[in-house]
């Protein structure tokens, strides 16, 4: 590509294009409604004194912390191991590493150790339960846990030791069943961080590090998507990018081989993920609507299966009804749950017992599995947390919906936001 091709491309990027300009008058306005939304859905912004206290001891030491733990974990620092995450990320809790066996894939996926520093007799796990989960507004973060955790030890950053929980997978090579499920602690060492445009990247050249092994995880990845499809499982986003698929498979793989392991080969109680079907009638609604879009028409054969029905339409759809078909589908899907009892399954994915572990630096869900899997042990008031869980998070939604919708009151495009942020200026440009 030559220097001028270049520059026209990175143009049309959040990153080339630079964050949008408002004044001080309507920074004002945002943070006004801001404090309004978070005093409406009971969403608290600042920290306790203790609990940031708390946050910058456990980030002290970190070195020689990680020295004193290898003896009780596996030590995988010498596994080729990296991260992928979007340009603007702060932090980095999930990893991936493959291997390529002669009739098996071993698939690792290595998350951030949250647990290892949060815990529940700790101040910062009282203050997780507060909140539920992190909450994600336009250019603006309410965080689960302090943001100092997050960008120092449980953040997989290149070329240092962390401390992890790796979800160790022997897949099948001919049907990605499970052979092997592993989960323990471990000891890992990122050789990059790599963001979403930088794998597409290392896609296209054969001499790039971790060509290999991005090219290998991405095939496997690519065939578990399709195997999903084929298998029932909702994708309403179908045109992602290569590296998302990437990340997007090896995440559900990981959380389902944790989910197969509580329930299974444990069966205990856990903070499963349940996602409900509509009904018959709603979801002939929502097929109807669909059909009668213009340039949209749903494949005879598929009308059967209303997953498989929107799956296959989604397809073939031109791109500018893509919004009006996820909107139809979102708008009969009954809101899925936290519960300690999985059975009745996660429909959307068409599977039957799901549950999240990939994100305990995020999602108060994800930290107790962590926990759980951890000691084998089961909080006493599960239920109740199942319950405050789903509540925060239907809080976050809604407030996010609002401040959405606030700013396209005031006049600003809230992808654009978003994606490049704000900055505050005298005489901001034109929009």
């Amino acid at each position: 590509m030559t220097d001028d091709a270049s520059a026209q491309a990175a143009a049309g990027t959040a990153e080339g294009q630079g964050p949008v300009e408002i004044d001080e008058e309507l920074a004002r306005h945002l943070e006004n409604k801001r404090e309004e939304l978070f005093e409406k859905f009971e969403i608290a912004d600042a920290f306790p004194p203790e609990v940031l206290e708390e946050a910058e001891e456990r980030t002290e030491g970190v070195q020689q912390e990680i020295e004193d733990e290898l003896d009780e974990r596996e030590d995988l620092r010498d596994l080729t191991t990296w991260t992928t995450d979007p340009v603007d990320a702060q932090d980095f809790d999930d990893a991936i590493s493959i291997r390529e066996n002669e009739e098996t894939f071993t698939l690792w996926v290595h998350i951030a150790d949250v647990t290892h520093y949060v815990h529940p007799e700790s101040a910062m796990w009282a203050e997780a339960v507060e909140r539920g989960n992190t909450v994600y507004l336009p250019a603006y973060t309410i965080h689960m846990l302090p943001p100092t955790l997050a960008e120092t030890v449980c953040s997989l950053v290149p070329e240092e030791d962390r401390l992890a929980h790796t979800v160790e997978m022997e897949l099948d090579k001919e049907h990605l069943s499970y052979e092997s499920i592993d989960i323990y602690k471990s000891v890992i060492h990122s050789n990059e961080r790599l963001t979403y445009t930088q794998t597409e990247d290392r896609l296209e050249e054969p001499d790039a590090d971790l060509h290999d092994e991005i090219s290998l995880v991405f095939d496997v990845a690519d065939r578990m998507h399709e195997q999903r499809k084929e298998d029932g499982s909702l994708v309403l986003n179908p045109r992602r990018d290569r590296a998302h698929t990437i990340i997007e498979e090896c995440m559900l793989k990981a959380n389902k081989a944790v989910t197969h392991e509580l329930m299974w080969n444990r069966g205990v109680e856990a903070m499963y993920r349940v996602h409900p079907q509509p009904t018959p009638d709603e979801w002939d609604k929502a097929l109807v609507e669909i059909q009668d879009l213009d340039g949209v028409s749903i494949p005879g054969e598929a009308w059967d299966d209303p997953r498989k029905a929107v799956n296959a339409t989604l397809e073939q759809a031109p791109g500018r009804q893509l919004g009006k078909i996820q909107w139809a589908v979102m708008k009969v899907m009954p809101r899925a749950k936290y519960m300690s009892d999985p059975f009745g399954g996660h429909h959307a994915l068409n599977f039957d017992i799901y549950g999240h572990f990939t994100s305990p630096i995020r999602r108060l869900s994800d930290l107790i599995n962590h926990w759980i899997v951890y000691t084998n042990d089961v909080p006493e008031d599960l239920a109740a947390l199942c319950s405050r869980a789903s509540d925060k998070q239907k809080a976050a939604e809604q407030c996010e919906r609002e401040y959405k919708g606030f700013l396209q009151e005031v006049g600003l495009d809230p992808d654009a936001v978003n994606n490049r942020g704000i900055e505050v200026v005298d005489d901001p440009d034109e929009e």
